[in-house]
């Protein structure tokens, strides 16, 4: 694994992205994600993961190119 020199500053960026994920997701992943029914949930979960995986890809790139 490749150390980042500032460490700190990579993590801060990693939840400011997860963050701003969160935040834009779609209303139906906000409310499936309440559902009592479990493969609804499940659904949900796996749609939210891979919006967070997608940003944090790019926001790897991102700092890999400073």
């Amino acid at each position: 694994m490749q150390t980042h020199p500032d460490k700190g500053a990579m993590n801060n960026d990693f939840q400011a992205t997860i963050t701003a994920t969160i935040a834009r997701a779609p209303e139906w992943i906000r409310q499936e994600l309440l559902s009592k029914e479990k493969a609804t949930r499940a659904r949900a979960e796996e749609a939210l993961a891979a919006m967070i995986a997608v940003a944090l890809q790019q926001t790897d790139g991102d700092m890999l190119g400073r």
